[in-house]
């Protein structure tokens, strides 16, 4: 009885955001445009909230807890606050730019953004290329997560199998049939959502044990390390490495940089990245502690499982647990289908349309996009049977392979200097270093304690500057496209 209450709660959360999906359909053009950016009319309020709902994956409620939960609460000031800071600088300073770009030229995808400068199709192709190699863990990430969750909440009764299958199957009917425009609709809900559910789940849990005092005395008594700030853990270059990799990490993300061009004005751009650093420590701040004072309480964490499900399971209500992981599960789906959207975009748009079919219509486009989602969603289901790592390490990988992509485009973004060579280059000896650093012993993993990922990003700069300064412009490159005639209304 119990598990059917659970999977009720859980199942009719996610019909509510299928259904709706359904009356954006109703609403929404049938071209790619629209499919992909609700025609670049989203207000303050939806932009702030899709983009968050967006981030709202397994790597926040479920890895992020886990951390706190073995290591200690300073997870909190890696994403919490840093993250936010540089997320929201960079929303700002890529972000604003990319927005007039896409406004002026109707860009839809950085890689048609890059292309079209640097008169690239292969360029275009190489950002479409790895952006479609890093989405693939972190769709992957939203499945495990899925799975795992399911398989605590119910203990066992409902298998990781079907848990992950569950999120794949709804979230493929979500993005076929809601594009981006139900996307935000219904990202709008569940980051509302989550953000009181977390709350919630923070102050009754805190009344079941005693309070606060009673939590941290409790942690104290258990691990007291995890009270004192500094660890072999957290080092300031792990903890500075994370940071950066994931605020830069975050800005590449297909479906959060795709949010750049979709605003529908410079006011709700600018008003979104103002509060974004506010509505990250909202939500981190509780599901992170909750999971560093599960260390202290009478709970036992089996190798392999997720803080947040067992927490919840023993100190809340069945109806109450299996409500806030049905948000959780949303949220990822909210991840997932976001990702699955612009995936399709850079597939169709970048790779597709350039390389096989350059005529190719806005209605086929729009049908194409909704097949690859299919394909995608299915590899990567069958990719998280193997649960081929742990959630961090799924996310951590994905977040500073696209932090390899943020300098050079940064830097083609405000010089003029740049050229079409050493872009290219940037991008390629930025991956290939990071990518070796993940599956080879010849390029280690850290450095003094920085880690690889921020060394790559710092090797993509030097290369990009480098390779700029030693080569002319290609004849074709629209060298002032980017700075001249660019005015917000």
């Amino acid at each position: 009885m119990t598990v059917a209450i659970q999977l009720g709660i859980i199942v009719g959360y996610l019909l509510l955001a299928l259904a709706i999906g359904l009356v954006a359909y109703r609403l929404t053009d049938r071209t790619a445009e629209d499919f992909y950016l609700a025609s670049r009319t989203v207000g303050t309020i939806v932009l702030l909230f899709t983009t968050f709902a967006t981030l709202l994956s397994a790597f926040t409620f479920f890895a992020g807890p886990n951390i706190a939960y073995q290591q200690g609460p300073e997870w909190v000031l890696v994403m919490g606050l840093m993250d936010g800071i540089i997320f929201a600088i960079l929303w700002y300073v890529i972000g604003y730019k990319q927005w007039l770009l896409g406004r002026q030229y109707e860009y839809v995808t950085l890689g048609e953004m890059l292309g079209d400068r640097f008169a690239s199709r292969r360029l275009r192709g190489l950002v479409a290329g790895v952006s479609l190699l890093w989405l693939f863990p972190y769709v992957m990430l939203q499945q495990v997560g899925a799975g795992t969750a399911l398989q605590a909440l119910t203990e066992g009764a409902v298998p990781y199998a079907v848990g992950a299958g569950l999120i794949t199957a709804f979230m493929i009917l979500y993005v076929v049939v809601a594009g981006f425009r139900g996307i935000a609709w219904t990202d709008t809900l569940q980051g509302a959502f989550m953000l009181v559910t977390t709350w919630i789940a923070l102050v009754w849990v805190l009344a079941a044990v005693g309070g606060p005092g009673a939590a941290s005395s409790a942690l104290e008594a258990e691990a007291a390390h995890h009270l004192a700030l500094g660890s072999d853990f957290y080092t300031v270059q792990w903890m500075l490495s994370t940071a950066i990799t994931i605020g830069f990490g975050v800005a590449m993300f297909p479906q959060v940089n795709q949010r750049f061009f979709a605003a529908g004005s410079k006011r709700v751009l600018k008003r979104s990245f103002a509060l974004w650093p506010l509505l990250c420590v909202l939500l981190f701040v509780p599901s992170f502690l909750l999971g560093a004072w599960a260390r202290g309480l009478d709970v036992t964490i089996a190798e392999g499982e997720n803080v947040l499900p067992v927490i919840l399971a023993e100190y809340t209500p069945v109806w109450f647990a299996a409500l806030v992981i049905a948000g959780a599960m949303a949220a990822m789906m909210s991840s997932s289908d976001s990702m699955l959207l612009s995936g399709s975009s850079y597939f169709t748009r970048d790779l597709y349309r350039p390389f096989v079919e350059r005529d190719l219509s806005e209605r086929r486009e729009d049908l194409l996009a909704r097949i690859g989602v299919v394909g995608f969603a299915t590899a990567a289901f069958v990719g998280s049977l193997a649960q081929p790592a742990t959630l961090f390490e799924l996310g951590d990988a994905a977040f500073s392979g696209f932090a390899q992509l943020a300098l050079p485009v940064l830097v083609a973004l405000y010089w003029r200097g740049t050229t079409r060579t050493g872009i290219t280059a940037g991008i390629l000896a930025s991956q290939a270093f990071y990518l070796s650093s993940l599956f080879t012993a010849v390029v280690p993993s850290a450095y003094a304690g920085w880690t690889a990922g921020l060394v790559g990003m710092g090797l993509g700069l030097v290369v990009t500057v480098g390779v700029s300064l030693l080569t002319t412009p290609a004849a074709d490159e629209r060298r002032t496209i980017y700075f001249d005639g660019l005015e917000a209304d």
